[in-house]
């Protein structure tokens, strides 16, 4: 199909990506030396707090907003385009306050104002989770690490007919992460047979998909995301673990663990805390209580975390009610702008899905236990 997009729309399109293509928290946010805090932490038996430093960036924040202000979104005609334009600048406003307290105290706040913080209903979806007895046989089996993680990627790229790139990385906390179309492999990663197919399904299958469904839009916006996609994109990834039935128990106690830890770096705002809470009152093994406590600290206080069990119900009943629901998928975009979405599909602004997750054109059946568990979370 091919499009005839505005020229003056076109052109703040183009400013807009170039503006700020490069802008990525979650990289600023990656401790240079998590590894080294990490030994020095154990080390000396918890009693210390993590000194993590952060990559300079040369982003001047006030020449970037004032180019985001100055863009003359008021000539755009289409009032939804218009809408959408405007809530993209004002999230990325937010980031470069963002980038600019990275390392600080006030990154919490400004982490706060962005991603908001659990609610009463947040942390009960968690503790509901977490009062269900673990099953001993989710792990049970052989081990894959980074090479064979790969592997199983590099199967489901080729099925799927995705472009991408891979890289091993030995500074991450996360085992995955997608940024553009290269994915990131933790080269200390190593996962159960279950963790490691759900982790395919979450990255290439969501993150990888709508990178690239986005890349085929006649309009660059989809890629930037719209406001605060990360709850809806972590969501979709989420369902696409379940859906392929690779979500286990394990799994969402460990997104109900990122709940309690983004409550507790709130609350009490000392590292050792949060660790401690997670392993003395949870129970959690201490290499895991570190790895959620690091991913909510750093930066300075980031509670994005909490986002992803939320994100998990919304896109759940989404995907059981919601008509559309597809069109969550044409690129990085949020629940809350589905209608708008729709329509703008409906103008033509924007296409259809090319790819769509593996999991969600053949999902399997699963077992009534788990069902019942993620039907609990409201």
């Amino acid at each position: 199909m091919n499009f005839n997009v505005d020229p003056l729309l076109n052109s703040i399109d183009s400013q807009l990506h170039s503006l700020v293509k490069n802008i990525d928290i979650i990289e600023a946010v990656k401790p240079l030396n998590y590894l080294q805090e990490k030994e020095r932490f154990f080390t000396n038996h918890f009693s210390n707090e993590p000194a993590f430093i952060y990559k300079e960036n040369n982003i001047n924040p006030f020449e970037l907003k004032r180019s985001l202000f100055n863009l003359p979104l008021e000539q755009i005609q289409d009032e939804d385009l218009y809408t959408l334009y405007l809530a993209v600048i004002d999230s990325y406003i937010d980031k470069i306050d963002q980038y600019k307290s990275i390392g600080t105290n006030e990154f919490l706040y400004d982490s706060l104002r962005y991603y908001g913080e659990p609610s009463e209903k947040d942390i009960h979806n968690a503790q509901f989770i977490l009062h269900i007895p673990e099953k001993q046989n989710d792990n049970l089996g052989k081990m894959y690490l980074a090479p064979e993680i790969i592997a199983i990627m590099t199967k489901m790229a080729e099925q799927e007919k995705y472009s991408w790139q891979v890289e091993l990385d030995n500074t991450m906390v996360a085992n995955a992460l997608v940024s553009g179309t290269t994915v990131r492999i933790n080269s200390a990663a190593k996962l159960s047979k279950k963790e490691a197919y759900a982790l395919a399904h979450h990255e290439l299958g969501v993150h990888l998909s709508t990178s690239l469904n986005a890349q085929k839009q006649p309009l660059n916006i989809l890629s930037l995301g719209c406001p605060l996609n990360t709850m809806t994109q972590e969501g979709l990834a989420i369902l696409s673990e379940y859906l392929s039935g690779n979500l286990t128990l394990r799994r969402l106690r460990i997104l109900a663990l990122r709940v309690l830890a983004v409550k507790s770096l709130i609350e009490d705002k000392n590292f050792r805390t949060t660790f401690l809470l997670l392993k003395e009152t949870y129970h959690v093994e201490d290499e895991l209580a570190y790895t959620i406590t690091a991913r909510v600290y750093r930066g300075g206080g980031y509670t994005k975390d909490y986002l992803y069990l939320k994100g998990f119900s919304l896109i759940l009943n989404a995907y059981e009610h919601e008509k559309n629901f597809e069109h969550l998928l044409i690129g990085k975009t949020s629940l809350s702008y589905l209608p708008l979405i729709t329509r703008l599909i409906e103008k033509q602004q924007f296409v259809e899905a090319h790819f769509l997750p593996p999991a969600y054109k053949e999902p399997v059946k699963n077992d009534p236990e788990n069902t019942f568990i993620i039907h609990g979370i409201r």
